[in-house]
């Protein structure tokens, strides 16, 4: 009788639990798409649009279910969720830098921007605007500056293209240790020094042509390793130098010990030293 009575609290416990589920599910789907909402509108309110493309497509007051997934450029993880997986914004003539709001696209995986008229610097914190970044093409714009190092910690990246920029400085060793990455063009920058030596991927040499001074393995060898390999070239031989230079000096002090030996031998007190 006591467990019956018991009954119908537990199932009361039991569908409350699953209501609190659902709504705390609920919430954070309506929480990743109020991110995503503020992201692409961040997005269009930086950059300038002269042929309105975005102006014309992106629609905000459409309020439907998934209305994100239809605006141009914007692929979703799933059409009737507005959580955005990419965002291809090509030969647009956008105009402006970097729109680093598009850190509210918290679920974004791929990113391309280029042939567009888009200047400025990287963000140095790129990783952390792009934590799942796989695609990464800001290729064919008015990009300048260093490479930012941080971008070496997109440790999901298989392809970046930065291409036909106005990148200068050096490219970040740390990229060889990107061990998904299976292209990368830096073709017609203004780069400089040594490549990085790529451990998991076959990067070509034509993904650093037209630069202002590149080298490494791949490349022309770098001015240092030049330095390195002449001074140990010189060293060996100097080392060889003095090697051969003792084993002779040796022999001829071995002949001429046995033959002051052979002297005391044949004149044992010195006589034919007189006179």
């Amino acid at each position: 009788m006591a467990s019956s009575e018991k009954n119908p609290m537990v199932v009361a416990h039991i569908f409350v639990w699953m209501v609190l589920v659902l709504l705390s599910s609920r919430i954070t789907v309506s929480d990743g798409t109020a991110t995503d909402i503020e992201c692409l509108k961040s997005i269009k309110d930086s950059l300038v649009d002269p042929n309105n493309y975005l102006n014309t497509t992106w629609d905000f007051n459409n309020k439907s279910e998934g209305f994100l997934c239809k605006f141009m450029g914007v692929e979703c993880w799933h059409p009737d969720e507005n959580r955005v997986l990419n965002i291809r914004l090509t030969d647009l003539g956008l105009k402006g830098q970097f729109p680093v709001g598009i850190q509210k696209c918290t679920s974004l995986t791929g990113l391309d921007l280029s042939h567009n008229n888009l200047s400025g610097s990287i963000p140095k914190n790129i990783s952390k605007i792009l934590p799942y970044v796989t695609t990464f093409d800001l290729s064919f714009n008015n990009f300048s500056g260093g490479i930012p190092r941080d971008l070496a910690n997109c440790s999901f990246l298989n392809d970046l293209k930065l291409d036909n920029n106005r990148l200068t400085g050096n490219i970040p060793l740390e990229f060889g240790l990107l061990d998904r990455i299976k292209t990368l063009n830096v073709t017609n920058n203004l780069l400089s020094g040594p490549i990085p030596t790529f451990t998991h991927g076959d990067i070509p040499a034509e993904s650093f042509a037209n630069n202002l001074d590149l080298c490494g393995k791949i490349l022309k060898p770098c001015p240092g390793v030049q330095r390195k390999s002449h001074v140990g070239v010189i060293a060996a031989a100097a080392a060889g130098g003095i090697t051969f230079t003792s084993i002779i000096a040796g022999i001829f002090l071995y002949y001429m010990s046995r033959g002051v030996a052979k002297r005391k031998a044949d004149d044992p007190e010195g006589k034919g030293q007189e006179h």
